[in-house]
């Protein structure tokens, strides 16, 4: 293990500097067990200098016993002893633990990025049902009976999973799921009502998504429509709410049928759609909310990301699926709507970038949020980058006009060549202009391409 190289990255999700080994570092320890890991570096500043720490025979053994006894399930880490400028920096490693959630004095942590959060109970609860290899929609519903489920639609079910060989099924409907334990002691469970049930939200009234349609803003609503039904249903209702109201193409290729294209990647949307739908809380009250705007497709879905998942992680080729509705995935697996688990996003992004569309995801309002967009340089976005006024405009100016230069930069917001200078350069690298010329009056600036 190279110390010095992990100090000079600094801290992360999953380093933490300390000067002295404290309650903060069994905190941390937890934190760290309760995520992906992680080494704690005692005897360094939070600036990555080395302080170096008082180290005796029983140091190491102390900190370690001390871990063990104030943790609940008992934590067991590591601990080594490193020489740097002639200082000693103890590494206390702790892994992954395979029991969650792990406390320490009845509180639970959780790392986030560099810093150590304490989770709610109902996170507490859904760690513990990871852990256990279960989730919220393997639990019986609540007054339901087996004379709740329409068996056309397993019936259907059973079709589409041979059809998809994901599946063989030779049992009869209530056979299968008894054997796919989406019953259990002859009562349905969460999941069986939502995908199965004659009247899904007769019993979780929250299972719908609210649809609309807007000019730019939430100001003027031009349609409003509440789909209701069973989950697997809902995903082409949805669908065909969306299609309704972006533009398409036709091409034709010299095949028998012509080429439709669409204004966006519809397999992106779908996959959007059906993510939101299986990965939501549905213990939380609000329904999935889908957006159709002028210049965007919002999908928002209630319920932060699953514990142990992050914003960061949804843009990486292969990052851990934690499936929130385990039962609910499974069935969407089956019939052949999502395909590996963990890498919906990523093909999200690759069918949008290849549309020329710009997807960004993101934690809002107790929820998260798909945005499809069809211009990435909206005020909004440009000024969430750190944008001032005058160079927010510039750009919007650019998308009209094609292109700037630092002479009309100046003549439009009646400053300087050096602010201009300065202004249309940090626009430049913020990677959203392109500059064409060196220098002299050849030399203006572009949106650059992608």
């Amino acid at each position: 293990m190279d110390i010095k190289e992990i100090i000079e990255k600094g801290e992360s999700e999953r380093v933490e500097f300390k000067e002295k080994f404290d309650k903060e570092s069994i905190e941390t320890s937890v934190a760290f067990s309760n995520s992906k890991g992680g080494i704690i570096l005692v005897g360094v500043s939070d600036r990555g200098e080395i302080k170096g720490v008082s180290v005796g025979k029983e140091t190491l053994k102390e900190w370690i016993n001390k871990i063990s006894q104030s943790t609940e399930p008992t934590l067991i880490v590591d601990a080594e002893v490193y020489e740097i400028e002639n200082k000693n920096v103890v590494a206390i490693i702790v892994k992954e633990s395979p029991i969650k959630p792990i406390s320490y004095k009845g509180i639970c942590y959780l790392r986030i990025k560099n810093s150590n959060r304490k989770l709610t109970p109902k996170e507490v609860a859904e760690l513990y049902l990871q852990t256990i290899g279960s989730s919220w929609d393997s639990y019986s519903a609540r007054d339901a009976k087996i004379e709740d489920i329409d068996f056309k639609k397993v019936k259907e079910y059973i079709k589409f999973a041979n059809e998809t060989g994901r599946r063989r099924i030779k049992e009869k409907p209530l056979g299968v799921l008894k054997k796919l334990e989406l019953i259990k002691d002859n009562k349905p469970t969460w999941a069986a009502i939502l995908l199965f049930s004659k009247e899904p939200q007769r019993f979780i009234l929250q299972a719908k998504v609210h649809c609309g349609k807007f000019k730019f803003s939430k100001v003027e609503i031009l349609d409003d429509r509440m789909i209701e039904g069973n989950l697997i249903e809902q995903v082409d209702e949805v669908m065909d709410f969306i299609k309704k109201y972006i533009s398409v193409r036709f091409v034709i290729t010299g095949k028998p049928r012509r080429e439709e294209i669409w204004e966006y990647p519809l397999e992106a949307i779908r996959e959007g759609i059906i993510n939101a739908i299986i990965h939501r809380d549905y213990t939380e009250s609000s329904e999935i909310q889908v957006e159709v705007y002028e210049d965007r497709i919002e999908i928002w879905n209630p319920g932060k990301l699953p514990l142990g998942i992050t914003i960061d992680d949804l843009y990486k080729e292969d990052h851990r699926s934690i499936p929130r509705n385990k039962l609910v995935a499974q069935i969407f697996y089956d019939i052949g709507f999502i395909e590996k688990y963990g890498s919906g996003t990523i093909r999200m992004l690759e069918l949008c970038k290849k549309a020329g569309i710009f997807l960004e995801f993101k934690e809002v309002s107790n929820g998260f949020s798909a945005i499809f967009r069809k211009d990435i340089y909206t005020e909004e976005y440009l000024r969430n980058l750190g944008l001032n006024e005058r160079q927010i405009k510039a750009v919007m100016f650019v998308k009209k006009e094609g292109k700037i230069t630092n002479r009309k930069y100046q003549d439009l917001f009646e400053v300087s060549k050096r602010t201009a200078s300065d202004e249309l350069k940090e626009i430049k690298e913020k990677n959203i202009f392109e500059r064409i010329g060196t220098t002299g009056k050849g030399t203006y600036y572009i949106l650059k391409e992608e």
